[in-house]
């Protein structure tokens, strides 16, 4: 028998780790996963699909994530039903995570500063709308002008003050 999932998608809400009575941590959370296609004239879907963390998975997920953060989850499905106060059974579906990872996002505050950064918005109709902003790059050396300044210390000059080697000689 062979029960594996593996998920990519942007955490919906603020995270809240609990713990048992037994003191055991628990997280419950729910990514959207993008789907696959767009039907023309349409916004991407979305699924929205709950997960479980138990001990130092969930832990591991509380500290380093957080609402619209994207994710890789590995786990197994598991299926568990239950009785509201009246009476009707309610049918759940959800992903146990085993593994859960970092998707070489970067960081939102802090380090970040060029490029583009998704910033996602969440629907009540299950829908999924991330919108790019294009940020400035940074300013990291002086070569924008294509030419390197005079007091930039990775001027090395130019290419008439490399000498020349030729192969003769050389043992390979």
């Amino acid at each position: 028998m062979l029960n594996k999932v593996i998920l990519m998608g942007r955490i919906t809400r603020d995270l809240e780790l609990k713990t048992t009575p037994s003191g055991v941590s628990v997280l419950t959370f729910s990514i959207a996963v993008d789907r696959s296609f767009v039907r023309q004239g349409e916004e991407r879907q979305a699924d929205f699909i709950t997960c479980v963390a138990w001990r130092q998975q969930a832990e591991f997920i509380n500290r380093y994530f957080g609402k619209g953060r994207m994710i890789a989850v590995v786990g197994n499905l598991r299926t568990r039903t239950y009785d509201d106060k009246n009476g009707t059974k309610h049918y759940v579906t959800e992903v146990y995570v085993d593994e859960a990872s970092f998707t070489g996002e970067p960081k939102q505050q802090g380090g970040y500063q060029g490029g583009y950064q998704q910033q996602p918005s969440y629907q009540q109709n299950n829908s999924y709308q991330g919108s790019y902003q294009q940020q400035p790059a940074p300013q990291q050396n002086n070569y924008q002008s294509g030419r390197p300044q005079p007091d930039d210390p990775m001027n090395i000059g130019d290419i008439q003050d490399f000498e020349v080697f030729s192969d003769d000689g050389v043992p390979f």
